[in-house]
């Protein structure tokens, strides 16, 4: 079996006297797709908040592609290859779908030697940029809507559109907290093409959801 890119080893948080998380230890692996399933309050969010580093764990270990990252914020796991999307939809309301994509692929964009006026470009004329979110927006199914603003969009959009800029940072392990709303447009079977789709270019895809009978879905 190969090394796991993400894992976790006795995770538990406690809030006061609440025990949200016990003991938990799991291992994510290259070209799979895994679920946890449980019913609400059963601390499914939690661990993806741990595992994505947006709280701090009371006790254990995180690893991410063979490294330590017990403590690591956020912000540092993502820039190290981890994606997530949440249960409240983030999106740039005022922007339209393209915009939002453009601006998480932009967040990958390095610029070499450093230079502050390299950010005043135009997003359009870097290359990778467009490349990243065009992959993103396919993968979605967003194209149709590519041009509309996020706020005029249906809530269930806005969780795909969401998750689409999660795409677009080509994250090599991607964390979907109850992601099920944004696949009941524009059809059934658009969350199992974009998650079979992308194991050919993100390695690992995580779930949590309440719904057992949308497994059917992760079918590839």
């Amino acid at each position: 079996m190969n090394e796991p890119l993400l894992q976790a080893r006795g995770l538990s948080k406690r809030y006061g006297g609440l025990l949200a998380v016990n003991d938990v230890s799991l291992s994510l692996y290259k070209n799979q797709l895994h679920a946890v399933i449980g019913p609400n309050g059963a601390g499914k969010t939690t661990l993806t908040h741990l595992l994505s580093g947006d709280v701090s764990a009371t006790s254990g270990e995180l690893w991410l592609k063979g490294q330590r990252v017990t403590g690591w914020p956020h912000h540092r796991l993502s820039l190290h290859g981890l994606g997530r999307s949440y249960q409240k939809t983030n999106v740039f309301l005022a922007l339209t779908v393209w915009d939002n994509l453009m601006l998480a692929a932009q967040s990958r964009h390095a610029f070499a030697p450093y230079n502050p006026v390299a950010w005043l470009r135009n997003a359009s004329s870097m290359v990778s940029v467009r490349e990243r979110a065009e992959r993103a927006l396919q993968l979605t199914a967003l194209a149709p809507v590519q041009n509309l603003v996020a706020a005029n969009l249906s809530h269930g959009v806005q969780r795909q559109l969401e998750i689409a800029m999660v795409l677009a940072t080509e994250p090599q392990v991607l964390l979907l907290d109850e992601p099920w709303p944004a696949w009941v447009w524009p059809r059934p079977n658009a969350w199992s093409s974009c998650c079979c789709g992308s194991r050919r270019t993100m390695p690992c895809c995580w779930s949590s959801t309440t719904w057992t009978l949308s497994l059917r879905w992760l079918k590839c």
